[in-house]
């Protein structure tokens, strides 16, 4: 499906973005969205042959090209080096999308203690340390937009991922538990939960007969999220337009919830 023409949000314009996970899926279209706007973005993922693709596709739509780098987020002085070394090319960063996520199944019976870290080692841990890495920035820039993706999965009580199902529903604890810290410095925190996202990799992994009926039985709405719809909610809590918004969390599931 072909996103539709984003609304455009002048405060966007050459604002500095910094994205994880942002090479592929959900994480992709927000690269994408925040670079139609105009803004400087920068990503990291550790996907290497997708995120070439993506700066690729970006600078040939005569857009900012995009700072890049791979990075296993799960290497916290990695993730931190990231950041730091951005904002040396593009200076402090005034918008935080804490996107990167892996939602590999499991049960109950096969998690191991090294297992279980990992899964919040990607699920979780990243998340507050971006935040802490870019705070300095955004107090002295005056304020900035931090953006936490959770997920519905868990709240629909959704099964096989016991360990991102707790990962992701800590995000609300996360952004309600910094909001008047940081909103003391005019930044602003928010989550936004994606319903059933059509990436090419769920399509691939788990969209099925069965996935189909879930849909049509669960959803008030018709049809399928795509990346782009999730983008579109990201970079709404991003601009001024939101600029009284934060310690919220902001649903785009068709309904399911």
């Amino acid at each position: 499906m072909t996103a539709p023409s984003l609304t455009r949000y002048p405060s966007l314009q050459g604002r500095t973005v910094f994205v994880t996970g942002g090479g592929s899926g959900i994480g992709a279209a927000i690269v994408q969205g925040f670079a139609a706007q105009g803004a400087r973005v920068a990503f990291i993922d550790i996907d290497e042959a997708a995120s070439r693709q993506l700066a690729g596709q970006i600078a040939e739509a005569g857009q900012p090209a995009p700072w890049w780098r791979r990075c296993d987020v799960r290497d916290i002085p990695a993730l931190q080096q990231a950041i730091a070394e951005a904002a040396d090319a593009l200076g402090p960063f005034s918008v935080l999308v804490n996107n990167v996520a892996s939602d590999d199944r499991h049960t109950l019976e096969s998690v191991t203690p090294a297992y279980y870290d990992d899964r919040i080692a990607i699920n979780e841990r990243p998340a507050f340390f971006a935040i802490q890495s870019v705070a300095p920035g955004m107090r002295g820039l005056g304020g900035g937009a931090i953006v936490n993706l959770g997920s519905t999965g868990w709240q629909a009580k959704g099964s096989g991922y016991p360990c991102y199902a707790i990962a992701k529903s800590s995000v609300n604890g996360l952004t309600r538990g910094l909001a008047k810290t940081l909103g003391a410095d005019r930044i602003r925190i928010n989550t936004v939960s994606p319903g059933w996202v059509m990436t090419e990799r769920q399509k691939q992994l788990w969209l099925d007969a069965a996935g189909e009926e879930d849909l049509k039985r669960n959803q008030c709405l018709p049809d399928k999220l795509q990346p782009h719809d999730i983008a579109a909610m990201v970079l709404f809590l991003a601009s001024d337009d939101a600029a009284m918004c934060t310690a919220q969390e902001f649903t785009v599931d068709a309904g399911w919830v």
